[in-house]
């Protein structure tokens, strides 16, 4: 039961320093390209290969994060990146993207692959798909329960890896779009601008009737998890890896957290006094890390099913760490510029300080380097350039926690490889990679294009919206899926207005382990009525129609199955399915680019879904809100509004956050056609259909119309990049 992982973030050298110390077995850090943390330090190229050759002399492993969605345009400098780490060798690298997995195995076998919780693995069928094409340890996602956790390890020999501290997602893991619709710094391309952080103020709106405003709060800025009391159950459970967030943290918070673990991990085999001291005093180290409130999440929801929701308090502050109120005044420029603070608790030189912008635009550590006294008491401390009065300042780390650790990387061992301090991927100087661009699979035995006709196809969240689609019939109705609507799918006796073949149904993309049984025995019956079109948005989905049955089922890839190059459409179609849906995030020069072969364009172009008109789930929640909050209408410091639907107005079981303004490309369908792309997909699944809704929309998307009010996403204007603004 002892040997397992104790897994720690390394943002900083100085972070890798303090990790190695205090006991860490693993470290994960992120180079300067195509990871999740694009905000941290990271690791330039040098750094890292001495941390590499340091770390296997001391015997600990290291694992990095290639784990970003990348765009085809980027596909030669990732597999650049791939031959880089195969000539070094790290114990392995932690990936999302699915064309990665392409590029890894057809060129780099060597490399030892982890999924990234960013790929929303959630159950024993998506960890032993990935197992199939050479995985070797999956992240899981962190909605999950202990029961469910073990009975992913009852099902499969995958190596497991659990988040066990540290900050967390509102939204299930890999499913945020919140970032990316506020302005294209997306979650999926370590850009996240933690909208979830965010002050928000309820409104009334939309036909609901929320009571009083109230004055606002953080309604969706979880609490920390903290799982050191669950150690042993994890350990028993048969986890592999204990993994530590906080790759954006400071040296001194990841210091002290791998110490408390270490702790409760090397006492795992004594009595259960020891055992239960360890603990103990490993949650009076960790009540020093200056973080959030702690939580242990879903971990016991289902013991915990009946006491509320622990994880979230709207008036506690989306930051870190102690209050030093709000700038006063400014002074300086540059490198000298400096703040006034006056606070009950003061700064000290050397001090670590984390700043908020009020618009919640940006958030920045800063070791304060210059104090002096100022007016009333106050202090001006050094700040970075860019804050004004207003901006938030919390103490983040004192110079008293400071500890000075030995260096892991051996400075004799920096600037003998072929990477520079301070040089982006595409500058090194290596071979030009042989990147080629990976074609469509050839036309599948029994399957036939025409099984989706070119044309609108429309979604709605209710069988009674069926009725209303008769109006302006869509080529075929699109159905996402819940436990409700199948009850009634397969319980109806009456014909609906849409009978099986012109009917598909739309999976969810969260697949936790507990809905396993009952949702292959619901596709098994779903698929006797003679229901056959599925949207996979999971890759535990796949496995549910690889029967006897499988040819017979249609499986669309779907838009959370995030496919952004060629290389990622090309892994989706191993897996089983022929036709795809574009992710909503995707841009127009991109998805041309991914067809780019003029020899295959029309045809792999007939087989790509673009959705016109959505409103798009921003967050997607485990848990049903409806009860702990009394709104459902709320807007941002910038006037954008938005809605949480609680369970019982969703398809999901839990809760979700829409915009209220659409996103729509209904005017761009004629140039759209002239690229050859022709299936188009109108979703009004966030709420019932009205009557006059799908009219309207529908006679713009004919007459290819602009609607007023109406957002791109990043259609036009594609992922924010630092590097081109």
């Amino acid at each position: 039961m002892t040997n397992v992982e104790l897994l720690a973030p390394a943002g900083s050298p100085e972070a890798l320093d303090a990790a190695i110390a205090e006991g860490a077995d693993a470290v994960y850090l992120g180079l300067k390209d195509f990871n999740a943390r694009m905000r941290s330090a990271n690791f330039t190229y040098s750094q890292f290969e001495g941390a590499v050759r340091s770390l296997r002399r001391l015997g600990r492993k290291l694992y990095v994060t290639v784990n970003t969605v990348f765009e085809q345009r980027e596909a030669d400098r990732v597999y650049q990146l791939l031959k880089y780490l195969n000539g070094l060798g790290p114990d392995g690298i932690i990936v999302q993207d699915f064309g990665i997995i392409t590029m890894a195995r057809n060129n780099f076998p060597a490399l030892k692959l982890h999924a990234s919780t960013q790929m929303n693995v959630s159950s024993a069928r998506g960890v032993n798909l990935l197992s199939r094409y050479g995985f070797s340890r999956v992240v899981l996602a962190r909605e999950l329960s202990l029961t469910e956790i073990e009975d992913i390890r009852a099902n499969t020999n995958m190596e497991l890896e659990v988040f066990i501290h540290g900050a967390l997602c509102m939204s299930v893991s890999g499913l945020c779009l919140f970032s990316s619709f506020l302005g294209g710094k997306s979650a999926n391309r370590g850009m996240c601008t933690q909208a979830c952080r965010r002050f928000y103020t309820p409104s009334k709106g939309d036909g609901f009737d929320e009571g009083s405003p109230e004055d606002g709060g953080y309604y969706f800025s979880p609490s920390d998890l903290e799982l050191v009391g669950q150690i042993p159950s994890l350990a028993k459970a048969g986890v592999n890896s204990f993994k530590i967030e906080g790759r954006m943290k400071s040296a001194e918070y990841v210091g002290a957290v791998v110490s408390a673990y270490r702790l409760v991990i090397d006492k795992l085999e004594t009595g259960e006094e020891i055992l239960k001291k360890a603990i103990e005093d490993a949650r009076a180290i960790l009540k020093n890390d200056f973080a959030r409130p702690k939580t242990s999440f879903l971990l016991n929801k289902d013991v915990e099913a009946n006491t509320g929701i622990d994880w979230l308090n709207p008036k506690q502050s989306g930051g870190t760490g102690i209050s030093l109120g709000k700038l006063l005044r400014i002074r300086g420029r540059d490198e000298e510029c400096q703040g006034l603070v006056s606070a009950t608790v003061l700064p000290s030189l050397g001090d670590s300080i984390r700043l908020h912008k009020a618009d919640d635009s940006d958030r920045v550590s800063h070791k304060i380097n210059t104090l002096e006294d100022g007016p009333s008491g106050g202090k001006w401390i050094s700040i970075p350039e860019g804050f004004i009065p207003g901006d938030s300042v919390y103490l983040i780390q004192t110079k008293a926690m400071t500890k000075r650790y030995p260096k892991v990387i051996d400075r004799e061992a920096i600037g003998r490889g072929p990477g520079h301090d301070k040089a982006p991927l595409a500058s090194l100087v290596w071979p030009s990679s042989k990147a080629t661009p990976a074609k469509p699979a050839e036309k599948k035995k029994g399957k036939n294009r025409d099984d989706f006709p070119a044309g609108f196809y429309a979604m709605v969240s209710r069988i009674e919206d069926l009725y209303i689609l008769q109006s302006s019939r869509p080529v075929k109705a699109i159905l996402p899926y819940s436990k409700r609507l199948a009850k009634r799918l397969l319980g109806a006796a009456e014909a609906l207005p849409f009978p099986p073949r012109d009917t598909i149904i739309s999976m969810d993309p969260f697949f936790p382990q507990e809905d396993d049984k009952e949702l292959g025995e619901t596709i098994k019956a779903l698929m006797e009525k003679g229901y056959i079109n599925f949207i996979i948005n999971n890759l535990g989905h796949f496995s549910l129609f690889r029967s006897s049955k499988e040819e017979k089922a249609n499986l669309i890839a779907g838009p959370w199955l995030y496919t952004f190059n060629s290389w990622a459409w090309n892994f989706i179609e191993q897996c089983g399915a022929w036709y795809f849906i574009t992710p909503i995030e995707n841009n127009r020069q991109n998805l041309e680019k991914t067809f780019s072969d003029k020899e295959n364009v029309p045809f792999a172009r007939q087989k790509v879904f673009i959705t016109i008109y959505v409103r798009p789930s921003l967050f997607r929640i485990r848990q049903d809100l409806g009860a702990f909050y009394n709104f459902k209408i709320f807007s941002g410091s910038r006037n954008e509004t938005f809605r949480l639907a609680p369970g019982n107005d969703t398809a999901s079981e839990g809760s979700l956050v829409f915009p209220q303004a659409p996103f729509s490309i209904i005017d761009k369908t004629p140039f759209l056609k002239e690229s050859f792309f022709s299936r188009f997909i109108l979703d009004f699944s966030d709420k019932p259909l009205k009557k006059a809704e799908y009219r309207d929309i529908m006679e713009a998307a004919k007459l290819a119309r602009p609607l007023g009010g109406a957002n791109r996403f990043n259609w036009k204007n594609g992922f924010y990049r630092e590097s081109e603004k």
